[in-house]
């Protein structure tokens, strides 16, 4: 029982000379963490608040869109797309295809492109290549548009069956 005590007094005077030892060391590591905690929480702060301005802007745009202020939107769409959000940049470019907000065909393949550059999951990108798929076929790019639903079918996307459907027909 005493060895046990002897060798527990050991390890805490061993301890206690370490930290008082390398007590500069200790507080700078602590420091260095809170810094590093604290720039963390301000960006994940700073990320969410940007989430929401982009949430709210889609949102007055869709009220636009449906006072039938069709300019205004197009343009509260336009910055969302810029603005490279991975969730709200696809929904912008949906509606504004939807509602034939944008009559220029080069810019509305460019904010595919632009798009397509985002780090969004394989399901978007998937879902995007679908669309843009679907969009040239509409304005009459055939072999461009089936082009890229054989690509579809290829990589055993969740869109193939739909893909195949659309070259059967």
């Amino acid at each position: 029982m005493e060895e046990s005590t002897d060798k527990n007094l050991k390890v805490n005077n061993k301890v206690i000379k370490l930290i008082k030892d390398n007590k500069s060391r200790i507080i700078y590591l602590f420091i260095i963490l809170i810094f590093i905690g604290t720039i963390f929480t301000y960006l994940e702060i700073n990320n969410n608040n940007k989430n929401n301005l982009i949430a709210e802007k889609y949102v007055q745009a869709g009220i636009h869109l449906a006072a039938k202020e069709y300019n205004e939107s197009k343009i509260i769409y336009n910055d969302i797309i810029q603005s490279k959000n991975k969730f709200y940049s696809i929904l912008s470019l949906n509606n504004i295809i939807e509602n034939d907000l944008e009559p220029e065909e080069e810019k509305i393949l460019k904010y595919f492109e632009f798009i397509e550059k985002i780090n969004i999951t394989k399901d978007q990108k998937d879902l995007l290549e679908f669309k843009k798929s679907l969009y040239l076929i509409k304005i009459s790019k055939f072999q461009e548009g089936n082009k890229l639903l054989k690509k579809i079918i290829e990589s055993e996307s969740k869109f193939k069956s739909l893909a195949e459907d659309i070259i059967s027909n």
